[in-house]
């Protein structure tokens, strides 16, 4: 039987801003008044982060939903020129591209017509579905409905996005309700094709918020999750294990074969206290398995053409190197 193969992506982390509409229970990175201060990057920081990103060949960009509902939102989107997140965003995939750089877009519930304006832009893009369960955590974030978010995952599915999505692990869900969180995202999948990912994600507890004295799940639990993913996804989804947060080596016997992106330049802005790896840190601790480096969007959807087309070249262009170095 042929060793196991694990896949991960080189990236660069771009915390573009930590303004949200939503207050999660959990969430460290969020802006707070008389705490953490909000900003956005400008066009000229994103850019110098871009130039040195060493290797990546994915532009992770991860930040707050709609934040232009926010009152400080509003003045410091309207600082840079713009009213609207989506527009800035635009603007940066396309300056990703020129430096090289795949976009992949991760900005919360996003409707349907900004993910067809963000689609050609994008390699792939992701949100996560957390949980299908209404949890206390997520009380004062309306873009936590359960309905909105498999609303827009299915919205990238008719736009024939290359997606990621996953569930968080205790932030209040029972187990049952992982079942449930899982059988709904099979069930997206079996239906419009294009999920290539799902993150089994451990919930961690930050210093200053609502859940900081919460439990993080146990490994059994996130075992017990990883084990449920590859029982109930299709094959053709991979399951994905962050590797600063997980014993990874012992997740992988149980099913999980991604470990998503890493980057030798940015942290993990949303889990600072864990660092990432690196490459040969890996290379060392996955024996005997296999590790594989792949882009933000899958060789499954290369082939089928689904990238967005302004991404089409690059995406080629590195999926010829990357098979050409295995």
């Amino acid at each position: 039987m042929p060793p196991v193969t694990v896949t991960y992506s080189k990236n660069v982390f771009i915390p573009l801003t930590n303004l949200c509409r939503n207050d999660c229970g959990y969430c460290g990175f969020r802006s707070r008044p008389g705490g953490i201060k909000g900003y956005i990057m400008r066009p000229e920081e994103v850019r110098d982060l871009f130039r040195r990103r060493g290797d990546a060949k994915e532009a992770l960009f991860t930040f707050g939903e709609r934040i232009e509902e926010t009152d400080v939102g509003r003045i410091l989107l309207d600082e840079i020129g713009y009213s609207r997140m989506t527009d800035y965003l635009i603007d940066l995939c396309e300056i990703a591209i020129e430096e090289g750089l795949l976009p992949h877009t991760n900005m919360g519930v996003v409707d349907y017509d900004d993910l067809r304006r963000l689609k050609p832009l994008n390699a792939s893009m992701g949100l996560m579905l957390e949980t299908t369960a209404i949890v206390d955590a997520h009380r004062n974030s309306p873009g936590k409905d359960p309905a909105l978010r498999v609303n827009t995952i299915e919205d990238a599915g008719r736009l024939r996005i290359p997606f990621t999505t996953g569930i968080l692990l205790g932030i209040g869900e029972r187990r049952e309700d992982r079942i449930r969180s899982l059988q709904e995202i099979a069930r997206i999948h079996e239906e419009y094709g294009h999920i290539q990912e799902v993150i089994i994600q451990p919930f961690h507890p930050k210093p200053g918020t609502r859940m900081e004295n919460h439990p993080p799940p146990t490994f059994d639990e996130i075992r017990d999750a990883v084990m449920l993913a590859r029982r109930i996804l299709p094959d053709d989804v991979a399951i994905q294990v962050p590797p600063n947060l997980t014993d990874f080596k012992r997740l992988i016997a149980c099913g999980a074969n991604d470990l998503g992106g890493i980057s030798s330049v940015t942290p993990d802005y949303i889990n600072p206290e864990a660092p990432w790896p690196s490459i040969e840190e890996l290379q060392r601790q996955i024996f005997p398995y296999i590790l594989k480096e792949r882009l933000p969007v899958y060789p499954k959807y290369i082939e089928m053409r689904w990238m967005g087309e302004k991404t089409r070249d690059l995406v080629l262009r590195y999926s010829n190197e990357l098979e050409g170095d295995h």
